[in-house]
């Protein structure tokens, strides 16, 4: 069960990461990347952050791509949330797939 601190630290890093891969995909027409879940550990020192990208077949590859760049998008986080945390948890960036399962089991139904 998370607490209200881990709760308010896991809405705080959702917005500032949305709004900093907002302004990362303008230079990418065609690409939409949006940070669906962020799930952080009781001691605040890991954020396990869920992407939802489109179009979903470069989803993979951008992830990759995130996560062998997540020094400079961790640091850029840091600059946005520094008056708020102290220390920036470590970033981990996964593929949330759950739309990709709802249209599978809406064609299955269908």
């Amino acid at each position: 069960m998370e607490r209200t601190r881990q709760n308010k630290i896991a809405r705080l890093l959702q917005k500032e990461l949305g709004d900093i891969f907002l302004l990362q995909t303008k230079a990418m027409p065609g690409t939409l990347i949006s940070v669906s879940v962020v799930r952080i550990s009781p001691d605040l020192s890991i954020a396990k952050v869920y992407l939802s990208i489109f179009p979903s077949e470069k989803s993979k590859e951008l992830v990759k791509n995130i996560n062998d760049n997540m020094k400079s998008v961790r640091y850029e986080l840091g600059k946005r949330v520094r008056f708020q945390l102290r220390i920036i948890p470590e970033l981990k960036f996964f593929v949330d797939d759950s739309l990709d399962y709802i249209d599978k089991i809406d064609a299955l139904l269908k």
